[in-house]
């Protein structure tokens, strides 16, 4: 009797699940309106670049190099770039670009998870407001887990790539969205 009462309980929560998710899917999604970008990083015309380092055991494995590969080649894809004259001294910047390069859990360890959502050692990118010293925005990419010594560094190359393209994305936001309030 017990078994028959779980089994229509069971039977009855499913149901009510499945009606309740075709109810979610016929509703219609209301359109999200972009929130504005600040205006002081869309006018900024001068940078720096901060190096916040990289945490331990990064470098010279899983990743070849030193602590600092990921502010060099981010400081030069910048600088290639050319949307910004980049400055020496953060007190001749707008903005500060403040770049580290995380391990969570430590170098590409998968076993460490402990239910946190992304363990993979990632980029960080904090931009500041130099007068005001206020967080701006950030960005994160993670740098995908591999097992060679090649493929780690392509996946960094890769992961700060896709940070360098989120940051050319940001600064080219429409300036009707920094107008929105």
């Amino acid at each position: 009797m017990r078994n028959v009462t779980s089994l229509k309980l069971f039977l009855f929560v499913g149901a009510a699940l499945s009606l309740a998710a075709e109810a979610g899917a016929q509703a219609p999604v209301p359109p999200v309106s972009l929130a504005p970008v600040p205006p002081a990083l869309l006018n900024a015309k001068t940078v720096f670049i901060s190096n916040a380092g990289a945490d331990s055991g990064l470098f010279p494995h899983p990743f070849s190099g030193d602590p600092d590969r990921a502010y060099n080649e981010f400081y030069a894809g910048v600088q290639s770039w050319g949307r910004y004259q980049l400055v020496g001294d953060p007190s001749e910047a707008d903005v500060v670009f403040e770049l580290r390069l995380l391990a969570p859990y430590g170098p590409s360890s998968p076993s460490k998870q402990n239910g946190a959502s992304d363990p993979l050692p990632m980029f960080r990118l904090v931009i500041f407001d130099r007068k005001t010293h206020y967080v701006l925005w950030a960005l994160t990419e993670s740098i995908t887990l591999a097992f060679l010594q090649k493929t780690h560094d392509n996946n960094f190359d890769l992961a700060l790539t896709a940070l360098t393209l989120d940051l050319k994305r940001l600064a080219s936001a429409p300036t009707s969205a920094a107008l929105n309030h």
